[in-house]
């Protein structure tokens, strides 16, 4: 069984993904395994294979090979996937509050409207009492103006 610390090495012993995912020439040796990169030998100390079962045929290997670099590709595109989310996501914050505080400038302008149309509307009921009152006068001023006429003729 292969153990998630196993990976092939590069000559200094140093594991690399990357390099696994490259080449498909992998041969097992009484010193370790060995794959071939680009003309490059690359070895794979013994410690890193002690793991993996004697039942692990080539065919198993690169099946699984191949299933963990799908796998490490699906994870990459998710990554990259939920990064151009986010940014639209910010993108959109952005957007939003621009829109609020427009939308807000919109609402105080209305209100700033709707309270000089109610002072408005409250001088103009003023008057118009004020205008009735004078009416009220004037009708009875000429009232008794003709009531006197009346006594007089």
């Amino acid at each position: 069984m292969v153990g998630a610390g196993d990976c092939v090495a590069d000559g200094a012993g140093r594991g690399d993904p990357q390099l696994a995912a490259r080449g498909p020439l992998l041969t097992g040796t009484r010193a370790g395994w060995h794959r071939v990169v680009r003309g490059r030998e690359i070895h794979a100390r013994r410690g890193y294979t002690r793991g993996m079962s004697s039942g692990l045929s080539m065919d198993e290997f690169q099946a699984l090979e191949q299933k963990v670099l799908r796998a490490v590709e699906i994870v990459k595109q998710e990554r990259e996937a939920r990064a151009a989310a986010e940014a639209e996501a910010g993108s959109l914050r952005e957007q939003l509050a621009t829109r609020t505080a427009e939308l807000q400038r919109e609402i105080d302008d209305a209100k700033g409207r709707a309270h000089a149309a109610q002072s408005e509307k409250e001088a103009a009921e003023g008057q118009i009492g004020a205008l009735n009152q004078e009416r009220d006068a004037v009708r009875q001023r000429v009232e008794r103006l003709l009531h006197q006429m009346d006594e007089l003729l």
